[in-house]
């Protein structure tokens, strides 16, 4: 049977727009954080949706979803595409859910035109990439992969002290199949860029070649309250200054390791939050990131010496850092990068190589099974943002490869 299938940008876009209603914002976004009400309704759709195209519905331990067309092998592993469903507080109608609905229209593409592949298709919502409720992200292909603890991740609460497992159970996604008890032959992730280089060189597809590594740290400044007015700057155990010592430290390490480095101070709380105090605590979240594990290790350890000289130099005034999370480099299977650029061939879309500078679910699976993913470009490369945008023919074209990658993999895997 020929493989020239075309998907349906039209159903696709539609599609988008319609789940854009769960957990949609005043200002045009999506707010549908892991566990919450919109991400139950969400995967409630998805059920629905992945049923009525005669997929079979399971789900693990973690609340991650798998939605499976037969193919003519029974006994062969899966071919898996997908990507997740929830978002950041702020976030926007496409990161991540083009992914997941990219790889549906491709299997209603299929469908369509009655075309059997000879392993079965296997679609996928991993649970919480985003960690913005909770921490760390991508832990439902973490846990998947062995990398992050099943129990450790059941027992993490929210802001609230609302505990993961809980919500996981209340929102009704607590499934009995263990986690990682699933394997697959292959993976691909369709993925806007989240970044400016694609449409800045009017190029559609992104060949994702690899990821860079991401290390996650937290802080805690303790000084001592006291009344702004009267306390001398000799005499002041200022958290807040400290902690400004320490973002630009993290600024400066990006810059020492450029220009593929980057660092980022993202969360900060300063008590007690008043004018005429004096801040006695104050915390903060970040993280440094770089392509190469060994740099990546060395500016981690740049940052534990700044901050020991900013203790020593501001004494009493203690900042204490905790390493909270890393990911190493994740380099993508040869044969499916080239597949991919061979299908964004085939149509004629421009391209380009990559190495994707955001984290995701593809960095853990790439762990269990051959693994790559196709980004395509997004408005100004905003992303975490109720301003993010994708234009419809972009997404048909990434999802018009992921179809054709997938027929791809079928055939030679």
């Amino acid at each position: 049977m020929s493989t020239n299938l075309t998907i349906n940008p039209e159903r696709l876009w539609d599609t988008l727009m319609d789940t854009a209603r769960f957990g949609a914002t005043p200002k045009g976004g999506v707010k549908r954080l892991t566990l919450s009400d919109e991400d139950k309704l969400v995967r409630e759709w998805f059920t629905s949706a992945c049923e009525a195209a005669g997929l079979t519905v399971a789900v693990d331990q973690m609340g991650n979803m798998f939605a499976t067309r037969p193919g003519a092998n029974p006994d062969a592993l899966p071919i898996a595409v997908g990507s997740h469903l929830d978002t950041q507080p702020a976030g926007g109608k496409f990161d991540g859910i083009l992914g997941v609905l990219g790889g549906l229209e491709a299997i209603r593409t299929l469908n369509d035109a009655g075309y059997e592949t000879s392993r079965p298709i296997t679609l996928i919502n991993w649970t919480n990439e985003e960690g913005a409720r909770y921490a760390p992200a991508m832990s439902g292909s973490g846990v998947y992969s062995g990398e992050i603890g099943y129990d450790d991740m059941m027992a993490r609460p929210d802001r609230d002290g609302i505990r993961f497992g809980d919500e996981l159970k209340r929102i009704g996604y607590a499934g009995a199949e263990t986690v990682g008890a699933r394997r697959f032959a292959a993976f691909v992730e369709l993925h806007i860029e989240q970044g400016p280089i694609l449409e800045a060189e009017g190029k559609t597809i992104g060949v994702v070649e690899g990821g860079q590594g991401i290390y996650w740290f937290d802080g805690t400044v303790t000084g001592r309250d006291s009344h702004a007015g009267t306390t001398p700057m000799t005499h002041r155990r200022d958290a807040m200054m400290a902690l400004a010592e320490a973002a630009l430290a993290v600024e400066a390490i990006a810059l020492e390791n450029a220009p593929a480095a980057v660092g980022t101070m993202g969360e900060v709380a300063v008590l007690p939050g008043s004018r005429n105090t004096i801040p006695g605590l104050a915390t903060f979240l970040g993280e440094l990131r770089h392509p190469d594990g060994g740099t990546l290790t060395a500016m981690a350890e740049a940052l534990d010496a700044r901050i020991a000289e900013i203790n020593a130099r501001r004494s009493p005034v203690e900042i204490v850092l905790t390493r909270k999370w890393r990911k190493d480099p994740v380099a993508f299977d040869k044969r499916i990068v080239d597949a991919v650029r061979g299908a964004a061939e085939k149509h004629g879309y421009s391209n380009r190589p990559m190495i994707s500078g955001a984290g995701h679910d593809a960095y853990y699976v790439a762990d269990t099974c051959p693994t790559g993913m196709i980004f395509i470009p997004c408005w100004e490369g905003i992303s975490h943002n109720e301003e993010e945008s994708a234009t419809q023919s972009d997404c048909a074209a990434g999802t018009q490869v992921i179809l054709d990658t997938l027929l791809k993999l079928d055939q030679t895997l």
